[in-house]
């Protein structure tokens, strides 16, 4: 077999496509050699092979984003070759040329599922434009996928709020960390807005044109999430009748944000650590290595230092993760807060809900600064939208029974006291299941288990 490798130049002038790496597969030597000069300086690699069984073997080792493809070749044609990647689960883009061709024969291409057509000889621009739209077609798709997935994301995202020390430090934190492509690790409480740190690293950095992925690694499976991740071929595990491209491809070229990191399980954390290590994943049952061009930013709710003492995560991975550490403050830590957080909160889902805006007073403001705030922002977010929709401030959520702010002399102070009295409210009020609890508390069910557990342990 004969086949060509070239890098990229060590300086590029030319605009092209950086990241994808393209496999060139014709019998003509010069076809091949003016291909390559053409595309080797715009693309991360360029490949070529002069049959189709060539490029099959080169395919079975390696990843590639786009195939050009000769229809007249020796032994397997073009058509037939394509036919068969479609089947076996290949997603990249594929540009059949040929220099014989006839309406029957484009449209046989296209139904075998070719993304262009070129008829020889062709120019330097026709390739270019070719290139460009399958680019741009990838581009898409992926933009697709994650705008589908952010459909059922959690709305009402914004800039960070807050005008206390502990926001501004954390304001500063995100401007000097965020231009630097190192991994961070966010850690804080449940509710203390992760994801929204997340995201504004991501649209302060140099990727943040490219696209934001988030994962719940909690919310997946430990059966399913190495596919979820790395994508699958097809036939790789009872079920996978095509193959799929997991989160990091998506990812390619911004940022992916793996939210609850310490639920992965140990064998997926060791696979996490050598795609960060090496740059490249491997999709579940292929030979394949993906290169890998995304900057990733873990979260948890966790102490990682604790979780790595007690064997249930990784003590490479943890010190990999924390090239960057960011503790986010619990929203009891700057309760000066509250007041902008209400307002923005009030002027954020008024109009969404389509109620009239509520107007405070100054009692119920210092009883919002009096409570502890278990749930943190996420906790006083949903209290502000259930209060729009009842029309008052609605108590009830805080203290059962109560319909309006209960006089705040006689009310308890201890924050201790005030967040146990709450939760155990909640939890009264829903016949004690701790699910529904945490979902109205605003964390998660470990959260509420632990805390219950400490004042039992008492």
């Amino acid at each position: 077999m004969e086949t060509s490798f070239l890098p990229p130049a060590p300086e590029r002038t030319l605009e092209g496509w950086p990241d994808w790496s393209i496999l060139i597969v014709d019998d003509e030597q010069g076809m091949l050699n003016f291909l390559v000069k053409t595309l080797a300086p715009r693309c991360h690699f360029v490949m070529s092979a002069s049959s189709a069984e060539d490029g099959a073997q080169w395919l079975r080792g390696h990843h590639v984003d786009l195939v050009i493809l000769d229809i007249s070749l020796p032994g397997k044609s073009g058509v037939v070759w394509l036919k068969e990647l479609r089947e076996q689960g290949f997603t990249g883009e594929v540009i059949l040329i040929t220099a014989f061709a006839d309406l029957d024969t484009a449209i046989e291409a296209l139904r075998a599922g070719a993304s262009d057509f070129i008829l020889k000889p062709f120019r330097v621009p026709q390739i270019l434009n070719a290139v460009k739209h399958c680019y741009e077609r990838s581009r898409l798709r992926r933009e697709n996928f994650v705008l589908r997935r952010a459909v059922t994301s959690t709305p009402g995202r914004g800039a960070l709020v807050g005008s206390s020390v502990a926001m501004e430090q954390l304001r500063g934190s995100i401007a000097r960390v965020a231009p630097v492509n190192s991994t961070v690790l966010l850690q804080g409480e449940s509710g203390t807005g992760k994801e929204l740190v997340a995201r504004e690293l991501h649209a302060h950095s140099s990727r943040a044109s490219g696209p934001f992925v988030p994962v719940n690694c909690a919310a997946v499976s430990p059966e399913l999430i190495e596919s979820e991740l790395f994508g699958h071929a097809k036939g790789a595990f009872t079920g996978a009748t095509r193959a799929r491209d997991g989160l990091f491809h998506y990812a390619q070229g911004g940022t992916l944000f793996l939210d609850e990191i310490a639920e992965l399980p140990l064998p997926i954390q060791a696979t996490l650590l050598r795609a960060i290590e090496d740059l490249n994943i491997r999709p579940v049952g292929s030979e394949q290595l993906v290169p890998l061009n995304l900057r990733i930013v873990a979260a948890t709710n966790r102490q990682l230092s604790q979780e790595v003492a007690a064997g249930r995560f990784r003590k490479d991975l943890y010190f990999r993760l924390q090239v960057v550490d960011l503790t986010l403050p619990p929203l009891r830590d700057h309760k000066d807060d509250i007041a902008e957080l209400v307002a923005h909160f009030i002027a954020q889902l008024a109009p969404s809900l389509g109620v009239e805006p509520l107007t405070l007073s100054e009692q119920e403001m210092d009883f919002l600064r009096q409570y502890d705030w278990p749930g943190n922002v996420r906790e006083l977010r949903n209290l502000i939208e259930r209060s729009l929709i009842l029309g008052s401030l609605n108590v009830s959520a805080l203290y059962p029974g109560q319909p309006r702010a209960p006089d705040t002399s006689a009310a308890p102070t201890d924050l201790h006291t005030l967040e146990k009295m709450h939760i155990l409210s909640v939890l009264d009020s829903v016949q004690g299941d701790k699910t529904r609890a945490a979902q109205l508390l605003g964390v998660s069910r470990r959260t509420l288990e632990r805390r219950v557990a400490e004042w039992n342990s008492l």
